[in-house]
Protein backbone atom coordinates (compact mmCIF):
# COMPACT_ATOMS: atom_id res chain seq x y z
CA UNK A 1 0.00 0.00 0.00
CA UNK A 2 2.69 2.60 0.98
CA UNK A 3 4.58 1.61 -2.50
CA UNK A 4 1.41 2.19 -4.28
CA UNK A 5 1.09 6.20 -2.39
CA UNK A 6 4.83 6.86 -3.74
CA UNK A 7 4.47 6.10 -7.00
CA UNK A 8 1.50 7.69 -7.39
CA UNK A 9 2.79 10.93 -5.69
CA UNK A 10 4.64 12.54 -8.76
CA UNK A 11 1.21 11.87 -10.72
CA UNK A 12 -0.37 13.82 -8.07
CA UNK A 13 1.68 16.70 -8.39
CA UNK A 14 2.45 16.46 -12.43
CA UNK A 15 -1.44 17.03 -12.22
CA UNK A 16 -1.88 20.05 -9.38
CA UNK A 17 1.21 21.72 -11.60
CA UNK A 18 -0.77 21.05 -15.02
CA UNK A 19 -4.18 22.03 -13.73
CA UNK A 20 -2.31 25.46 -12.45
CA UNK A 21 -0.66 26.10 -15.47
CA UNK A 22 -3.60 25.74 -17.38
CA UNK A 23 -5.59 27.93 -15.07
CA UNK A 24 -2.46 31.16 -15.79
CA UNK A 25 -3.12 30.36 -19.75
CA UNK A 26 -6.41 30.53 -19.70
CA UNK A 27 -6.27 34.07 -17.51
CA UNK A 28 -4.07 35.42 -19.48
CA UNK A 29 -5.83 34.65 -23.14
CA UNK A 30 -9.27 36.50 -20.89
CA UNK A 31 -10.24 39.60 -22.93
CA UNK A 32 -10.26 42.79 -21.36
CA UNK A 33 -13.98 42.49 -20.59
CA UNK A 34 -13.49 39.36 -19.16
CA UNK A 35 -10.43 40.24 -16.97
CA UNK A 36 -12.63 43.51 -16.44
CA UNK A 37 -15.70 41.42 -14.67
CA UNK A 38 -13.43 39.27 -12.77
CA UNK A 39 -12.30 42.34 -11.49
CA UNK A 40 -15.40 44.00 -10.51
CA UNK A 41 -16.65 40.95 -8.66
CA UNK A 42 -13.76 41.19 -6.82
CA UNK A 43 -14.43 44.89 -5.56
CA UNK A 44 -17.64 43.42 -4.95
CA UNK A 45 -17.14 40.94 -2.66
CA UNK A 46 -14.79 42.87 -0.43
CA UNK A 47 -17.58 45.29 0.04
CA UNK A 48 -20.15 43.21 0.84
CA UNK A 49 -17.91 41.64 3.13
CA UNK A 50 -17.34 45.17 5.13
CA UNK A 51 -21.31 45.58 5.00
CA UNK A 52 -21.58 41.57 6.09
CA UNK A 53 -19.05 41.92 9.09
CA UNK A 54 -20.07 45.02 10.71
CA UNK A 55 -23.55 45.04 9.90
CA UNK A 56 -23.89 48.75 7.66
CA UNK A 57 -22.66 50.50 4.37
CA UNK A 58 -18.76 50.56 4.07
CA UNK A 59 -19.00 54.57 3.66
CA UNK A 60 -15.98 56.04 2.41
CA UNK A 61 -14.24 58.12 5.10
CA UNK A 62 -16.30 56.58 8.21
CA UNK A 63 -14.65 54.73 10.32
CA UNK A 64 -16.90 50.99 10.69
CA UNK A 65 -15.29 49.14 13.75
CA UNK A 66 -11.35 49.42 13.31
CA UNK A 67 -12.16 49.09 9.11
CA UNK A 68 -11.86 52.59 7.39
CA UNK A 69 -13.24 52.60 3.69
CA UNK A 70 -11.51 55.36 2.44
CA UNK A 71 -11.91 57.05 -0.98
CA UNK A 72 -9.82 60.26 -2.73
CA UNK A 73 -13.16 62.14 -2.92
CA UNK A 74 -14.27 61.74 0.91
CA UNK A 75 -17.28 59.53 -0.34
CA UNK A 76 -18.43 56.85 -2.72
CA UNK A 77 -17.70 57.77 -6.01
CA UNK A 78 -20.31 60.77 -7.80
CA UNK A 79 -23.79 59.29 -8.90
CA UNK A 80 -23.92 58.46 -12.44
CA UNK A 81 -20.58 56.09 -11.96
CA UNK A 82 -19.55 52.79 -10.24
CA UNK A 83 -19.79 53.21 -6.80
CA UNK A 84 -17.36 50.57 -6.20
CA UNK A 85 -14.71 52.00 -7.80
CA UNK A 86 -13.97 54.02 -4.06
CA UNK A 87 -12.07 50.74 -3.14
CA UNK A 88 -9.89 50.83 -6.61
CA UNK A 89 -5.92 51.58 -5.86
CA UNK A 90 -5.92 54.73 -7.76
CA UNK A 91 -3.46 55.15 -10.66
CA UNK A 92 -0.65 58.62 -10.57
CA UNK A 93 0.24 59.55 -13.70
CA UNK A 94 2.61 62.33 -14.27
CA UNK A 95 1.64 65.09 -16.81
CA UNK A 96 3.05 68.11 -18.35
CA UNK A 97 2.91 71.62 -17.29
CA UNK A 98 4.03 73.60 -20.04
CA UNK A 99 1.86 75.80 -22.35
CA UNK A 100 2.57 73.90 -25.81
CA UNK A 101 0.29 70.96 -24.07
CA UNK A 102 -2.59 72.93 -22.93
CA UNK A 103 -5.54 71.87 -22.45
CA UNK A 104 -4.55 69.07 -20.76
CA UNK A 105 -6.76 65.60 -21.40
CA UNK A 106 -7.96 64.48 -17.72
CA UNK A 107 -6.81 66.87 -15.73
CA UNK A 108 -10.20 68.03 -14.58
CA UNK A 109 -11.71 64.26 -14.30
CA UNK A 110 -8.53 63.50 -11.80
CA UNK A 111 -9.84 63.01 -8.01
CA UNK A 112 -6.27 64.51 -6.78
CA UNK A 113 -3.91 66.59 -8.34
CA UNK A 114 -0.48 67.86 -7.17
CA UNK A 115 1.54 70.47 -8.93
CA UNK A 116 4.94 71.23 -7.94
CA UNK A 117 7.93 72.80 -9.75
CA UNK A 118 10.42 70.41 -11.66
CA UNK A 119 12.75 73.48 -12.18
CA UNK A 120 13.00 76.16 -9.38
CA UNK A 121 11.31 79.29 -11.02
CA UNK A 122 10.89 77.70 -14.30
CA UNK A 123 8.44 74.82 -15.24
CA UNK A 124 5.65 72.92 -13.39
CA UNK A 125 4.49 69.57 -13.50
CA UNK A 126 1.63 67.47 -12.26
CA UNK A 127 0.46 64.37 -10.74
CA UNK A 128 -2.67 63.69 -11.25
CA UNK A 129 -4.64 60.90 -9.30
CA UNK A 130 -7.09 58.59 -11.06
CA UNK A 131 -9.97 56.64 -9.17
CA UNK A 132 -13.61 57.39 -10.20
CA UNK A 133 -13.41 58.52 -13.55
CA UNK A 134 -12.50 56.54 -16.80
CA UNK A 135 -11.16 59.30 -18.35
CA UNK A 136 -10.73 58.50 -22.27
CA UNK A 137 -7.81 60.55 -22.58
CA UNK A 138 -5.05 60.90 -20.27
CA UNK A 139 -1.98 63.27 -21.25
CA UNK A 140 0.47 64.38 -22.31
CA UNK A 141 2.51 62.24 -19.90
CA UNK A 142 5.71 63.50 -18.52
CA UNK A 143 8.91 61.90 -16.91
CA UNK A 144 9.26 61.17 -13.17
CA UNK A 145 10.34 63.35 -10.76
CA UNK A 146 11.95 61.93 -7.61
CA UNK A 147 10.15 64.53 -5.16
CA UNK A 148 7.05 63.33 -7.10
CA UNK A 149 7.46 59.55 -5.59
CA UNK A 150 6.77 60.10 -2.21
CA UNK A 151 3.28 62.06 -3.01
CA UNK A 152 2.05 58.97 -5.10
CA UNK A 153 3.10 56.58 -2.26
CA UNK A 154 1.17 59.08 0.18
CA UNK A 155 -1.96 58.49 -1.76
CA UNK A 156 -1.17 54.28 -2.08
CA UNK A 157 -1.30 54.84 -6.05
CA UNK A 158 0.22 53.04 -8.76
CA UNK A 159 2.83 55.75 -10.16
CA UNK A 160 2.66 55.98 -14.15
CA UNK A 161 5.22 57.73 -16.17
CA UNK A 162 6.83 58.17 -19.44
CA UNK A 163 10.57 57.88 -18.60
CA UNK A 164 12.30 59.55 -15.86
CA UNK A 165 15.43 61.89 -14.05
CA UNK A 166 17.84 59.47 -13.51
CA UNK A 167 17.52 60.57 -9.87
CA UNK A 168 13.37 59.10 -10.16
CA UNK A 169 14.69 56.07 -12.24
CA UNK A 170 17.77 54.92 -10.01
CA UNK A 171 14.60 55.45 -7.18
CA UNK A 172 12.36 53.27 -8.71
CA UNK A 173 14.97 50.11 -9.92
CA UNK A 174 14.76 49.60 -6.15
CA UNK A 175 11.08 48.89 -6.95
CA UNK A 176 10.18 51.19 -3.82
CA UNK A 177 6.75 51.56 -5.70
CA UNK A 178 4.82 50.13 -8.11
CA UNK A 179 5.51 51.77 -11.20
CA UNK A 180 4.23 51.54 -15.35
CA UNK A 181 7.11 53.04 -17.43
CA UNK A 182 6.29 53.91 -20.50
CA UNK A 183 9.40 53.38 -22.32
CA UNK A 184 9.15 49.90 -21.55
CA UNK A 185 5.46 50.32 -22.18
CA UNK A 186 4.41 47.01 -20.69
CA UNK A 187 1.49 45.58 -21.99
CA UNK A 188 0.56 48.82 -24.03
CA UNK A 189 -0.45 50.94 -21.64
CA UNK A 190 0.66 53.83 -23.74
CA UNK A 191 0.39 55.58 -26.78
CA UNK A 192 1.90 58.42 -29.01
CA UNK A 193 -0.53 60.66 -30.77
CA UNK A 194 -0.10 61.88 -34.49
CA UNK A 195 0.47 65.54 -35.03
CA UNK A 196 1.80 66.29 -31.65
CA UNK A 197 5.92 67.10 -31.38
CA UNK A 198 7.52 65.02 -29.02
CA UNK A 199 8.36 64.99 -26.12
CA UNK A 200 4.23 65.89 -25.65
CA UNK A 201 2.29 63.42 -27.54
CA UNK A 202 2.37 60.68 -25.30
CA UNK A 203 -0.96 59.38 -24.01
CA UNK A 204 -2.55 56.90 -22.25
CA UNK A 205 -6.24 56.57 -20.19
CA UNK A 206 -7.46 54.85 -17.27
CA UNK A 207 -8.47 51.48 -18.47
CA UNK A 208 -5.08 51.20 -20.76
CA UNK A 209 -3.38 51.60 -17.53
CA UNK A 210 -5.48 49.90 -14.91
CA UNK A 211 -5.52 46.46 -17.08
CA UNK A 212 -1.65 47.02 -17.23
CA UNK A 213 -1.79 46.90 -13.68
CA UNK A 214 -3.69 43.85 -13.06
CA UNK A 215 -1.36 42.10 -15.75
CA UNK A 216 1.98 43.54 -14.09
CA UNK A 217 0.04 41.53 -11.29
CA UNK A 218 -0.01 44.94 -8.87
CA UNK A 219 -2.29 45.03 -6.08
CA UNK A 220 -5.92 46.15 -7.33
CA UNK A 221 -7.83 47.62 -3.72
CA UNK A 222 -6.65 50.40 -2.02
CA UNK A 223 -5.26 49.91 1.31
CA UNK A 224 -7.32 51.35 4.07
CA UNK A 225 -6.44 54.60 5.93
CA UNK A 226 -5.26 56.63 2.63
CA UNK A 227 -8.43 59.19 2.53
CA UNK A 228 -9.22 62.39 4.46
CA UNK A 229 -11.27 63.23 6.85
CA UNK A 230 -14.31 65.17 5.47
CA UNK A 231 -16.74 67.81 6.46
CA UNK A 232 -20.48 66.31 6.58
CA UNK A 233 -21.95 68.04 3.01
CA UNK A 234 -24.98 69.54 5.43
CA UNK A 235 -22.56 70.82 7.84
CA UNK A 236 -20.68 73.11 5.04
CA UNK A 237 -21.04 76.68 5.91
CA UNK A 238 -19.61 79.03 3.56
CA UNK A 239 -17.76 81.98 4.16
CA UNK A 240 -19.62 85.61 4.19
CA UNK A 241 -16.79 87.41 1.66
CA UNK A 242 -15.55 85.47 -1.57
CA UNK A 243 -11.62 85.40 -2.17
CA UNK A 244 -9.88 84.80 -5.15
CA UNK A 245 -6.22 83.15 -4.93
CA UNK A 246 -3.36 83.72 -6.65
CA UNK A 247 -0.14 81.55 -6.85
CA UNK A 248 2.64 83.30 -8.31
CA UNK A 249 4.56 80.77 -10.28
CA UNK A 250 6.77 82.51 -12.79
CA UNK A 251 5.36 83.47 -16.27
CA UNK A 252 2.37 81.22 -18.06
CA UNK A 253 2.39 78.85 -14.80
CA UNK A 254 0.75 81.47 -12.95
CA UNK A 255 -2.59 80.13 -11.13
CA UNK A 256 -5.55 82.09 -10.32
CA UNK A 257 -8.46 80.04 -8.15
CA UNK A 258 -11.96 82.37 -8.05
CA UNK A 259 -14.69 80.58 -5.24
CA UNK A 260 -17.78 80.48 -6.90
CA UNK A 261 -20.33 80.66 -4.45
CA UNK A 262 -22.76 78.75 -6.11
CA UNK A 263 -21.57 75.62 -7.09
CA UNK A 264 -19.39 76.07 -3.48
CA UNK A 265 -15.59 75.01 -5.17
CA UNK A 266 -12.83 76.71 -6.38
CA UNK A 267 -12.37 77.39 -9.80
CA UNK A 268 -8.90 77.25 -11.94
CA UNK A 269 -7.42 79.87 -13.99
CA UNK A 270 -3.98 79.11 -15.47
CA UNK A 271 -1.64 81.91 -17.54
CA UNK A 272 -4.69 84.17 -17.24
CA UNK A 273 -7.43 81.85 -18.73
CA UNK A 274 -9.60 79.48 -17.85
CA UNK A 275 -8.07 75.85 -17.29
CA UNK A 276 -10.38 73.66 -18.87
CA UNK A 277 -10.10 69.64 -19.41
CA UNK A 278 -9.66 68.40 -23.37
CA UNK A 279 -11.93 65.35 -22.55
CA UNK A 280 -14.72 67.50 -21.10
CA UNK A 281 -13.91 70.85 -22.53
CA UNK A 282 -15.23 72.00 -18.58
CA UNK A 283 -13.02 74.22 -16.86
CA UNK A 284 -11.02 72.61 -13.54
CA UNK A 285 -12.34 72.98 -10.41
CA UNK A 286 -12.22 71.90 -7.22
CA UNK A 287 -13.77 72.30 -3.80
CA UNK A 288 -10.44 72.23 -1.62
CA UNK A 289 -7.40 73.74 -3.25
CA UNK A 290 -4.01 73.41 -0.38
CA UNK A 291 -1.37 75.31 -0.59
CA UNK A 292 2.21 73.30 0.80
CA UNK A 293 4.90 75.82 1.63
CA UNK A 294 8.16 73.99 1.84
CA UNK A 295 11.81 74.61 0.32
CA UNK A 296 13.65 73.93 -3.18
CA UNK A 297 16.96 73.23 -4.64
CA UNK A 298 18.84 72.41 -7.48
CA UNK A 299 20.67 69.02 -7.79
CA UNK A 300 21.92 68.79 -10.90
CA UNK A 301 21.58 71.39 -14.48
CA UNK A 302 17.69 72.03 -14.56
CA UNK A 303 16.83 69.27 -12.06
CA UNK A 304 15.21 70.62 -8.26
CA UNK A 305 14.35 68.95 -5.70
CA UNK A 306 11.29 69.76 -3.34
CA UNK A 307 11.71 68.94 -0.05
CA UNK A 308 8.22 66.70 0.12
CA UNK A 309 8.50 64.90 3.63
CA UNK A 310 8.71 66.08 7.15
CA UNK A 311 6.35 69.10 8.08
CA UNK A 312 6.23 72.84 7.26
CA UNK A 313 2.77 75.20 7.05
CA UNK A 314 0.26 74.59 4.66
CA UNK A 315 -3.25 77.24 3.69
CA UNK A 316 -6.47 74.87 3.27
CA UNK A 317 -9.17 76.77 1.12
CA UNK A 318 -12.20 75.55 1.43
CA UNK A 319 -15.86 76.75 1.18
CA UNK A 320 -14.62 79.93 0.38
CA UNK A 321 -12.24 80.24 3.68
CA UNK A 322 -8.96 80.09 4.80
CA UNK A 323 -7.44 77.75 7.31
CA UNK A 324 -4.13 77.77 8.42
CA UNK A 325 -2.57 74.39 9.03
CA UNK A 326 0.42 72.17 9.15
CA UNK A 327 1.69 69.55 6.68
CA UNK A 328 3.23 66.46 7.66
CA UNK A 329 4.70 63.29 6.17
CA UNK A 330 6.70 60.94 8.19
CA UNK A 331 10.37 61.24 6.41
CA UNK A 332 11.31 57.57 7.65
CA UNK A 333 8.14 56.15 6.11
CA UNK A 334 7.43 56.30 2.12
CA UNK A 335 3.78 55.07 2.22
CA UNK A 336 3.47 57.34 4.91
CA UNK A 337 0.11 59.45 4.40
CA UNK A 338 0.16 63.21 4.05
CA UNK A 339 -1.79 65.00 6.66
CA UNK A 340 -3.00 68.40 7.40
CA UNK A 341 -3.26 69.35 10.85
CA UNK A 342 -4.35 71.88 13.42
CA UNK A 343 -2.50 73.57 16.38
CA UNK A 344 -3.93 70.24 18.25
CA UNK A 345 -2.29 68.16 16.10
CA UNK A 346 -5.43 67.07 14.67
CA UNK A 347 -6.37 66.53 11.13
CA UNK A 348 -8.34 69.36 9.50
CA UNK A 349 -11.41 67.95 7.57
CA UNK A 350 -11.96 68.56 4.18
CA UNK A 351 -14.74 69.46 1.84
CA UNK A 352 -15.89 65.90 0.19
CA UNK A 353 -14.91 66.06 -3.38
CA UNK A 354 -11.76 66.49 -5.35
CA UNK A 355 -8.61 67.92 -4.07
CA UNK A 356 -5.78 70.35 -5.63
CA UNK A 357 -2.36 70.46 -3.88
CA UNK A 358 -0.33 73.18 -4.91
CA UNK A 359 3.33 73.29 -3.31
CA UNK A 360 4.91 76.16 -3.17
CA UNK A 361 8.81 77.38 -2.35
CA UNK A 362 10.42 80.06 -0.26
CA UNK A 363 10.65 82.70 -2.78
CA UNK A 364 6.64 82.12 -4.51
CA UNK A 365 4.42 84.48 -3.51
CA UNK A 366 0.33 84.07 -2.99
CA UNK A 367 -2.29 86.67 -2.24
CA UNK A 368 -5.88 85.72 -1.12
CA UNK A 369 -8.26 89.13 -2.05
CA UNK A 370 -11.45 89.44 -1.40
CA UNK A 371 -13.52 89.57 -4.59
CA UNK A 372 -15.16 93.25 -5.13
Amino acid sequence: MAKRIKKSAPLFLIAILTIGLTAVYLYIMLSNTERNVIFENTLLNRHNSLEQTYGVAASAGQTIGEVKNDSLVGDYCPDGLDKNKNLLRPIGVMLAGDAVTRPLSGIGQADVVIEMPVITRGINRFLALFQCTDAKEIGSVRSARDDFIPLAAAFDAVFAHWGGSHFALDELKKKIIDNLDALQNRFGAYYRKKGIAAPNNGFSNLQRLRDASQRASFRVLQNPGYGYKRINKDQTELAEQWFNLDIKYPGTFAVRWVFDPDKKTFLRFRGGTKEVDKNTGLQVASPNVIIIKTTSRQIEGQYNDVKVTGRGEAIIYRTGKEIKATWDKDINNLSARLLFLDEQGQEIPLVPGKIWLEYIDQKTNISYTPVS
